[in-house]
Parts: C-alpha cells; sequence; structure tokens
C-alpha cells in the first residue's frame, strides 16, 4: 500500500496560507477546510513551511490572544519534511511517529507538490487494510 493508493482515494488538494496572513486568517482557512494543516506560501511557487493546528496553539499558549495577529511566519514550521508518491504507508506511518508530526506534503520525484497526507488519512488506510486481510483470511478458512 503506497501515498499514491492514499492520494487516489482523497483526492490531491492542498491549501495554502500566504506567508504575511495572521494566524486568525490561517485558522479561519483552517476550520473553513476542516482540516489540520496548511503549507505555507511564499510566492512563486516556493514553500516557506506548514502550519498546524499544534503550532497555532503553542503561539497562543507563549503570546496570548494576541497571537493571533503574528503573521504565519512566526509560527509555522520550517523544517517540512516531504514523501513521495511510491512511499509505503507504513514507511510515513514510521515516519511520523519519529518526527512527531501529523502531515506530510507528497512530493512527485520531479520535485512537484502532488498531495498532502495526515496520519488520520495514513490510519484509515491502514484500518481497510487491515479489515481486508482479515476478511480473506476468514474466507480462506471457511473454504479450506
Amino acid at each position: 500500500m503506497t501515498v499514491r493508493a492514499i492520494l487516489e482515494q482523497k483526492g490531491s488538494s492542498v491549501f495554502t496560507v500566504k506567508i504575511d496572513a495572521d494566524l486568525e486568517t490561517a485558522a479561519k482557512l483552517l476550520s473553513q477546510h476542516r482540516i489540520g494543516a496548511l503549507l505555507v506560501d511564499e510566492g512563486k511557487g516556493k514553500y516557506a513551511g506548514i502550519l498546524s493546528e499544534r503550532d497555532i496553539v503553542r503561539a497562543c499558549a507563549n503570546h496570548g490572544v494576541q497571537a493571533l495577529q503574528l503573521p504565519v511566519s512566526k509560527a509555522m514550521t520550517t523544517k517540512v519534511l516531504h514523501c513521495s508518491p511510491q512511499d509505503t504507508v507504513h514507511y510515513v506511518m514510521e515516519m511520523m511517529t519519529r518526527h512527531r508530526f501529523r502531515h506530510l506534503p507528497v512530493v512527485s520525484d520531479t520535485g512537484d507538490l502532488v498531495g498532502i497526507i495526515s496520519i488520520g488519512d495514513v490510519v484509515k488506510r491502514r484500518i481497510e487494510q487491515a479489515e481486508q486481510e482479515t476478511a480473506e483470511i476468514i474466507q480462506y478458512i471457511a473454504t479450506a
């Protein structure tokens, strides 16, 4: 099972926020799209980082309600790892667990952004796989 299979099922939409937008704008985008992270667009097709709900919560914890007026650039994560469509779900789960993040941009071999996956997407796919394997084992036992 690969990242490509997840994107085929969920789609490849990626939501972004401008690097100079404030955190309140970003929070509204997250809520509007019912997602947990936005890629931070610095213009001309380049991404400066990723902003997650956790980043906004940390900013609010450190700066109080005034944090919502801070630019995204002050709260975003700048060291963004990514995966490729060919990566396995197991590899991605391991990477997310080791580095403690929940969202991962998907980048093609040519360097193009082709989607983003979340830990929820990965877990959902893994559960589907486990259910399918269980059904196959039950069927095998029943016909043996």
